[in-house]
């Protein structure tokens, strides 16, 4: 029985985050995302990078901008005169067909809050939030209302009805993404094995870490923002993507950089991999339909990322006791 399987009715967050982009980390968030709801879950995709890849992975360009650019993206939710402020997040959740048709017969839903090419501007707006206070208490409470406002809103009853939500992160440490770090119970590090793809990642823990701690600070000294609490944000770890099997392991070069994470790196490095396959992989935006779904039951490549999905699932699961 896989860990999704064990998991009872609480909802899981997690986000998908590298410094680094084109490392697989879309590919991985709609393909595990897919998997899951093939396993008969509701599953909710929330697109936080501007580059909306995910968002395109399930709409078509011509789609997204018919029907989805103007009033239904979470760029709506961030640019009031405070996160919500306009639109409740729920109200943006949409329901890609193409894919759910796929998904018709397992019980499962795939779900997705879109992203706009314009998100790149809101990290400026967000941070003109946080000055202007008169006192240090009222500058942590600004610090625990923004940093927050994103877990708050995943709290609202609409969204209990989901078992995993993920949130494909951009590739920075911006403010939007912190607010993603806070709603999180984990967090998924998707990289190549190369030097760039994993250069950054004990800046990314360091980092990670240094936010749940500076949260959990202004909570405890009694500032009144937030209103969530302490948080625990957990690693789940390191998945190796876009890896190059031959003789039915990874190339030599490859195998140095992952071996070199797995020994320096303070976190778990998975060990299960999504391999490079553009058969499979290249042309996610084409059909709205996640490879894991398309590519038959016996594939390789399907095996490997079903193998990967009960991994992630048991590692979540693992965390949650």
């Amino acid at each position: 029985m896989s860990g999704c399987d064990r998991w009872g009715r609480d909802m899981h967050v997690i986000a998908v985050m590298n410094y680094k982009g084109g490392v697989g980390k879309t590919t991985l968030t709609a393909n595990l995302g897919a998997e899951v709801a093939a396993r008969g879950h509701r599953v909710l995709l929330i697109d936080l990078d501007p580059q909306a890849n995910l968002t395109f992975s399930l709409y078509s360009v011509e789609q997204w901008r018919e029907e989805l650019r103007k009033d239904t993206t979470i760029m709506r939710w961030y640019e009031g005169e405070a996160p919500g402020s306009e639109v409740e997040l729920h109200d943006l959740v949409v329901t890609p067909p193409l894919v759910n048709e796929q998904l018709a017969d397992s019980g499962g839903q795939l779900d997705l809050i879109s992203s706009h090419l314009k998100l790149i501007d809101i990290d400026l707006r967000l941070a003109a939030r946080l000055g202007g206070g008169t006192t240090l208490t009222e500058a942590k409470r600004k610090f625990l209302d923004l940093h927050g406002c994103l877990a708050r809103a995943l709290r609202h009853p609409e969204f209990q009805k989901y078992d995993l939500v993920l949130i494909d992160c951009a590739p920075n440490f911006g403010l939007v993404t912190k607010t993603a770090i806070v709603a999180s119970d984990h967090v998924l590090v998707p990289a190549k094995a190369d030097y760039l793809s994993t250069l950054g990642i004990q800046y990314l823990v360091g980092n990670c870490d240094e936010l749940v701690a500076e949260y959990n600070d202004y909570v405890n000294h009694g500032s009144s923002g937030g209103s969530i609490g302490q948080i625990e944000t957990r690693f789940l770890g390191v998945v190796f993507t876009m890896v190059k099997i031959y003789a039915g392991k990874p190339i030599g070069t490859q195998q140095y950089y992952m071996e070199d994470v797995r020994t320096n790196a303070e976190m778990t490095v998975l060990r299960s991999v999504m391999r490079d396959s553009p058969r499979h992989f290249g042309d996610a935006g084409e059909n709205g339909v996640p490879a894991v779904l398309r590519a038959p039951v016996t594939d390789d490549v399907a095996v490997e990322f079903r193998r990967l999905t009960t991994e992630i699932l048991d590692g979540i699961q693992a965390g949650s006791r």
